[in-house]
């Protein structure tokens, strides 16, 4: 692969997860500060992720794989997303907000395959070649964090009540416009030719082949974990930013990027971990962080027990490598050659689609039911909203450790 090429590659990923990065984080503190949005409503907005995740795969499988060149639909897509997300810097309404988010996502979530896509057609080893591509995607997420707090002091601002953080769809615009218009400069990708005449089924297009592993126990249990274990991750997602805010811990954006530097290193320390403890328990830990983070962040503070909220964050390489990229590799260890790509849409589609669709939704619920605290005692509010989580995640940790029989996964992890 030459110098220009992974230059190329390396770029996208970096503007395709800065653009995610840049708004994403601070989106609940926004709604509730910009757009006095209520509980369900906040929950509302955070759901288009899931249905964004949902459609993907149509978007992908009916007209991205077969008709056009995987770097050009990029560029219309972030072009298309630019506009959208300029609208939603302007809007001062969430009645206004809501349907720019909505379709915002919907195209969104279809270009994080599309990068993929894209880089694996240029790689000659992707199995080594990937991770030097997809680690720049990380650092893009983590400057888009750092430049909030640290270069722009927006989330600073928005203590004070400057409506600073509206600046951040205005950063995601330029970035999206950059990302656009930089695709079609990208090495060509043009469809794969189907060599039979037989035309693929609907359920193919869509991953919904794999559903026939759904026969075998083990994985069976695995797919409702997935799904359930999402719940909790929603409220992460959600809430975890406005509550660093309203509790008064500095800079709250610019320190959560410590999730993501946490995952590229336990990413490096789970082919190790996953070789000696096997799936189960690799996979188990990741669970039990969940449910550890979210009593760190009921019962610390932003003063003396701040380490217990950092701690919390810092878990994040643990939650999601250990559970989500495990998964991953169990899923690919199940599913035969044939259902290797739909197996892996099947899972996706459980997590970012069903088990956070739920989740946001419960997030909500639980939001609405002690919002009476938070006028009142903000901290008991916060104490209320994350002990829930921690308790679903143990309950799911309990019944994979019960119900879960061990087995050897034969892929080899140093292929993630």
């Amino acid at each position: 692969m030459s110098t220009s090429i992974k230059f190329k590659l390396s770029f996208m990923m970096f503007l395709e997860f800065f653009i995610w990065g840049a708004w994403f984080v601070t989106l609940g503190t926004f709604l509730i500060k910009n757009l006095q949005a209520s509980q369900f409503e906040i929950s509302n907005v955070f759901s288009t992720q899931s249905l964004g995740a949902i459609i993907a795969p149509f978007i992908i499988g009916m007209i991205a794989d077969r008709y056009f060149n995987a770097e050009r639909i990029l560029g219309i897509l972030h072009l298309i997303g630019a506009v959208l997300m300029f609208q939603m810097y302007q809007a001062t309404d969430i009645s206004v907000f809501y349907p720019y988010v909505l379709s915002y996502m919907i195209l969104y979530m279809p270009t994080l395959s599309l990068v993929n896509s894209v880089s694996f057609r240029q790689l000659t080893n992707p199995e080594k070649q990937f991770s030097s591509i997809r680690i720049w995607g990380t650092i893009g997420w983590i400057v888009a964090g750092l430049s909030i707090s640290y270069l722009f002091k927006w989330d600073a601002a928005e203590a004070s009540g400057e409506g600073a953080l509206r600046n951040t769809f205005l950063m995601a615009s330029v970035a999206s416009l950059a990302l656009g218009l930089f695709s079609f400069v990208l090495p060509k990708t043009p469809p794969v030719k189907i060599l039979s005449d037989e035309k693929p089924s609907f359920a193919s297009i869509i991953g919904l082949d794999a559903i026939k592993l759904l026969k075998d126990k083990n994985f069976l249990i695995f797919f409702i974990a997935s799904i359930l274990i999402c719940i909790p991750l929603a409220f992460y997602y959600q809430n975890a930013n406005p509550f660093l805010d309203q509790i008064g811990l500095e800079n709250p954006t610019g320190k959560m990027t410590i999730g993501q530097i946490s995952e590229v290193l336990f990413l490096l320390l789970l082919p190790i971990f996953f070789t000696k403890f096997g799936f189960k328990k690799t996979i188990l830990v990741g669970m039990l962080a969940w449910a550890v983070r979210y009593l760190l962040f009921a019962y610390g503070d932003a003063g003396d027990l701040s380490f217990m909220l950092i701690l919390g964050i810092a878990l994040h390489g643990i939650c999601y490598d250990f559970f989500f990229v495990s998964g991953q590799i169990y899923t690919d260890s199940k599913a035969g050659v044939k259902y290797k790509s739909a197996a892996q849409g099947l899972i996706t589609l459980a997590t970012y689609g069903l088990g956070q669709l739920i989740g946001f939704w419960v997030a909500g619920f639980v939001g609405e039911k002690y919002k009476s605290l938070q006028g009142t005692d903000v901290a008991a509010f916060w104490e209320q909203t994350w002990i829930i989580p921690a308790v679903i995640a143990f309950v799911v940790f309990i019944l994979f450790l019960i119900f879960f029989k061990d087995e050897k996964v034969e892929n080899k992890t140093e292929n993630i």
